[in-house]
């Protein structure tokens, strides 16, 4: 695992229709989760809790697979 620079979760980020903070904050802090099924389960989460848009999980969910490979 290693962790995102700040241009790679920015390019994620600014995505058309994308929930900018959204991913900045998920994918700053996802260093924390020990594997990349935590961190999915969290995203899973936290899509649901605060209603993002499928343009904001893809995003998310490319980061991840950055960070783990």
């Amino acid at each position: 695992m290693r962790q995102l620079t700040s241009d790679e979760i920015s390019e994620l980020a600014n995505k058309p229709k994308v929930k900018k903070i959204a991913v900045e904050n998920f994918l700053m802090t996802a260093i924390y989760n020990e594997t990349k099924m935590h961190a999915e389960m969290n995203l899973s989460q936290d899509a649901r809790l605060y209603k993002w848009n499928i343009e904001t999980i893809r995003a998310i969910k490319d980061g991840l697979n950055q960070m783990f490979g």
